[in-house]
C-alpha cells in the first residue's frame, strides 16, 4: 500500500488519527502529526512499519471531510498574516520536523516576526493538522456567534470604553458611506495617500464645524472629538470592505498588479525527482468532427482535449473533452479530473477499469500550464486552497510543454484510422472532400475514445527517449509510464497531494447563479430540484418573489449541480427535475447547442406565422371588401334604419330556413334521377308558387296585423 502526502492514518485500537506531513525521497521515513492533540508534535515513522499495520489491519486509511465554508475579508487577512509567519520554515523539508533544527528555525522566526514561540506552535500545529495548505491557517470564527449579521448602531456607544476619556460615535450608515466616500477618493487612487492622511482630509471635507479667514488665511475648525469617527473605526472599515487585491489593482494598476503584485510568477525550474514533482497541462483541437447525441444530423464541430501529465513518468494523469475552449475552465476541469477516482470516472462511461489501470488521483506540488489556460483565472485559489504552485511557460521557450504537447501528437496518429469526419492536411483545398459530412461520433463517444487511448498509453506506450538514471536501470524498470510512476511511488514519492474529491471539486468547478422560481431553480434553462429547496420551502416563497444563488456546476454532466449552503458550510445537490430528463446526462455543450438550435428553429417559425398572419389578413380584407360591394349594390333606400333593426327576428327565421334546406341530408345525390312530380292544378302559373320577397313578405304581415 502507498502512502501519499496528506492523507490520514486511523489507529483502529485508540481511534487516534495521524497526517502524513512528509516522504522521504527514497520511501524509508514518514513524518505524521495527531490532527487531534492541542500539543502535537511531528514525529517521524518507518514506512516499512506503517505498511506492515496496514496489512495487519491495526491502522486504516481514511478521508477527513474539508473545512467547507466561505472566507470574507478578515478570515483572509488573518489567514495571510500567520501564512507570512511560518512561510518560510514550512518549507524547510525535513528540517522543520526535526527537534533539534526546528528549534533554531523557530528561533529564526522569532526573531523575524516578533512572535512569541507558544504562538508560532499554536499557528504550525493548525498549518499541519488541518492540511498543509495555507487555507488551513482560517481562523475559526465561523463557529462564533452571529456570524455575517451586522451589528445596529443605537445610541449607546459600541465596544470598549475609551482609556483617556472622548465618548466618541457610532459608525452607522451614514458614517459609513462617507468612509467609503473617503476612502475612494483620497486612498483608492494612484497618489498613494497612507490611510492616515486619507482620515485627515476626510474629517476636513466631512466633518467641518466653522470656517473663518484669519490674516487672510483660510482656517478650518473641525467638531469636538464626542462627534467625530476615529482612525481606528476609519481603518476597521477600510479592512472589511476592501480587499488587498482591490487595493493594490486601484493604487499599482491592473497592469502592474498583474506584473509585480500578483501571488504567483512563473518559475524557470524544471528538476523533477518524482511522480507528482510537475504536472504539465495543455489543450489542443481534435482533428475530427462530432455530431449531437440529440440529432446525429447536426454537425457541432471540433472538441477540445485537454491533457493533464506527470512529467516525471510521463503518465497521462487527467483529461477532459469539451467544445469551448482552450480556455481556464477546460483547464481546471483537466484538473479537477487528476484528483478524481479513475475508476469511478471510467465506469461513467461505461468503461470498467481496475485501481491499478489507473492509479491517479491526487495534485502535483508544481503545475506548468500555458499563459492562454489561465488567462482570466484567480490563480491564488489554487495556491491557498492546495498550495499548489504554478508555474507559466515563459516566452520562446515552448519546449516547456514538448511532452504533452509530443502526446497530443501520439494521439491524433493512434486514433486516426478509426474516426469517421478526420480531417487531413488537404483540407480546404480547393477540389478535396468535406470532412465534416463524414462526422458520426457524439461528444461522448470521443471522450470514450480518448479515454481508451490513455489507459493503453500508460500501459503499454514504450518512451524510447526516456532517460532513465542508474537507479532505474538497477531494478530494470522498463520506460512505460505506468511502470515509472509505480516505480517513483516506491522509490521517489513525497509529491503527490491528497486532497478530498469534494475540496477539490469546490475550488476547481466553474461557479455562477442561478434563479429560484416557483417552477424550480433556473439554471441555463434547465430547471432543478432539491432537499433544502423542498425542507425551507422555496418554490412556495418564489411565487412573491424570486431570487438568485450560487451554484457550482460540472460542465460534462448537468444532471446535477451543487449549492453551497452557508448555513452548515456543505454542498447540497441538486438535481434536474423529472420533466427535464432531456439534459440528464447531457453535456453543458451539448445542451447549449440544443438550445441554440431549438431557438433557431423558434425564429424560423416566427417568421413562417409571420408571414401565416399576412396572408390572413389579406384574405380577410378581400372578403369584407366583396361583403360590403354586395350590400351597397343591394341596399334598398326605402327601408329604414329602425325597420333593419326591428325586424332582425323574422330574417333569423328566414335565414335559418334556408340553411336548413341546404345543409339537409336529402338532398338528391348527384347523378341520381329524382322522381317526377305531378301538379295538382296545371293551370296555375308559376308565377302562384313564386316565393314572395321580403318586402313583399313584410307588406302582407303588416295588413294581417291591421285587420286584426
Amino acid at each position: 500500500m502507498n502512502l501519499a502526502v496528506n492523507e490520514l492514518l486511523q489507529i483502529e485500537s485508540t481511534d487516534r488519527m495521524y497526517r502524513v506531513l512528509w516522504i522521504d525521497t527514497d520511501n524509508f521515513q514518514v513524518v505524521l502529526i495527531d490532527i487531534n492533540d492541542t500539543k502535537a508534535l511531528p514525529f517521524f515513522r518507518s514506512i516499512t512499519e506503517i505498511h506492515d499495520e496496514l496489512v495487519a489491519g491495526s491502522i486504516r486509511k481514511t478521508k477527513d471531510a474539508p473545512l467547507l465554508f466561505r472566507p470574507d475579508e478578515k478570515h483572509i487577512a488573518k489567514r495571510d498574516e500567520h501564512w507570512q509567519m511560518i512561510r518560510e520554515i514550512v518549507m524547510k523539508e525535513p528540517e522543520i520536523y526535526d527537534s533539534e533544527k526546528r528549534g533554531l528555525l523557530m528561533s529564526q522566526a522569532m526573531e523575524k516576526t516578533g512572535v512569541s514561540k507558544p504562538t508560532l506552535y499554536k499557528i504550525l500545529r493548525r498549518y499541519w493538522q488541518r492540511g498543509k495548505s495555507p487555507d488551513s491557517l482560517f481562523p475559526d470564527y465561523h463557529k462564533s456567534g452571529g456570524k455575517g449579521k451586522e451589528k445596529s448602531a443605537g445610541d449607546v456607544k459600541r465596544g470598549r470604553p475609551p482609556i483617556y476619556g472622548g465618548d466618541g460615535i457610532n459608525v452607522d450608515e451614514s458614517i459609513k458611506t462617507i468612509f467609503r466616500v473617503a476612502l475612494d477618493k483620497y486612498y483608492l487612487s494612484t497618489k498613494k495617500t497612507n490611510l492616515t492622511a486619507a482620515y485627515q482630509m476626510m474629517i476636513k471635507e466631512y466633518f467641518t464645524e466653522d470656517i473663518y479667514f484669519e490674516d487672510g488665511r483660510e482656517k478650518v475648525i473641525i467638531a469636538d472629538r464626542d462627534k467625530l469617527p476615529s482612525l481606528t473605526q476609519f481603518k476597521y472599515w477600510f479592512k472589511k470592505e476592501f480587499s488587498m487585491q482591490e487595493v493594490k489593482i486601484a493604487r499599482y494598476g491592473k497592469t502592474n498588479y498583474e506584473k509585480d503584485h500578483r501571488a504567483v510568477l512563473g518559475s524557470s525550474t524544471f528538476g523533477v525527482n518524482g511522480p507528482g514533482s510537475r504536472f504539465q497541462i495543455d489543450a489542443t483541437v481534435a482533428d475530427v468532427y462530432l455530431v449531437s447525441r440529440y440529432n446525429r444530423e447536426w454537425i457541432i464541430g471540433r472538441p477540445i482535449v485537454y491533457l493533464v501529465i506527470d512529467v516525471f513518468s510521463r503518465m497521462v494523469v487527467g483529461s477532459y473533452v469539451g467544445l469551448e475552449g482552450p480556455s481556464w475552465m477546460g483547464a481546471m476541469m483537466a484538473l479537477a479530473n487528476t484528483a478524481s477516482d479513475k475508476q469511478v470516472f471510467c465506469s461513467q462511461y461505461g468503461i470498467p477499469i481496475s485501481k491499478s489501470d489507473w492509479p491517479c488521483e491526487h495534485l502535483p506540488e508544481i503545475l506548468l500550464a500555458d499563459r492562454g489556460e489561465l488567462e482570466g483565472y484567480n490563480v491564488e485559489r489554487l495556491i491557498s486552497a492546495f498550495q499548489l504552485h504554478v508555474e507559466n511557460t515563459p516566452p520562446y521557450r515552448a519546449d516547456w510543454k514538448g511532452i504533452v504537447e509530443q502526446k497530443f501528437r501520439t494521439t491524433q496518429m493512434k486514433v486516426k484510422p478509426f474516426l469517421p469526419g478526420y480531417v487531413e492536411k488537404d483540407f480546404q483545398v480547393r477540389g478535396a472532400r468535406d470532412y465534416r459530412l463524414d462526422a458520426k461520433l457524439t461528444l461522448e463517444e470521443f471522450t470514450k475514445v480518448i479515454i481508451w487511448q490513455i489507459i493503453t498509453y500508460n500501459k503499454t506506450h514504450y518512451l524510447s527517449q526516456y532517460v532513465r538514471d542508474e537507479e532505474m536501470i538497477q531494478d530494470d524498470v522498463n520506460p512505460v509510464p505506468i511502470e515509472l510512476w509505480e516505480w517513483g511511488i516506491v522509490h521517489r514519492s513525497g509529491k503527490l497531494r491528497y486532497f478530498q474529491e469534494s475540496l477539490v471539486r469546490m475550488h476547481l468547478l466553474p461557479q455562477e447563479e442561478a434563479l429560484v422560481t416557483y417552477r424550480g431553480i433556473k439554471f441555463k434553462r434547465m430547471l432543478y430540484g432539491s432537499e433544502i429547496a423542498v425542507r425551507e420551502g422555496w418554490f412556495p416563497k418564489a411565487r412573491d418573489k424570486s431570487w438568485k444563488i450560487t451554484v457550482s456546476y460540472d460542465p460534462r454532466n448537468v444532471s446535477q449541480i451543487y449549492y453551497w449552503n452557508r448555513q452548515n458550510g456543505l454542498f447540497e445537490d441538486l438535481f434536474l427535475l423529472d420533466h427535464q430528463n432531456r439534459y440528464m446526462n447531457k453535456s453543458l455543450d451539448e445542451v447549449n447547442h440544443l438550445i441554440a438550435y431549438e431557438k433557431l428553429q423558434q425564429k424560423n417559425a416566427e417568421h413562417s406565422q409571420l408571414q401565416a398572419d399576412v396572408d390572413f389578413m389579406t384574405n380577410v380584407e378581400q372578403i369584407v371588401k366583396g361583403a360590403e360591394k354586395a350590400v351597397n349594390s343591394e341596399k334598398t333606400e326605402s327601408i329604414s334604419k329602425s325597420q333593419r333593426i326591428k325586424n332582425i327576428k323574422i330574417h333569423r327565421h328566414i335565414e335559418k330556413n334556408e340553411r336548413r334546406a341546404e345543409e339537409s341530408f336529402s338532398k338528391p345525390i348527384k347523378g341520381e334521377t329524382t322522381a317526377e312530380v305531378i301538379p295538382i292544378n296545371q293551370h296555375q302559373d308559376e308565377e302562384s308558387f313564386r316565393r314572395p320577397t321580403i318586402k313583399e313578405f313584410l307588406k302582407k304581415s303588416k295588413e294581417h296585423k291591421d285587420n286584426e
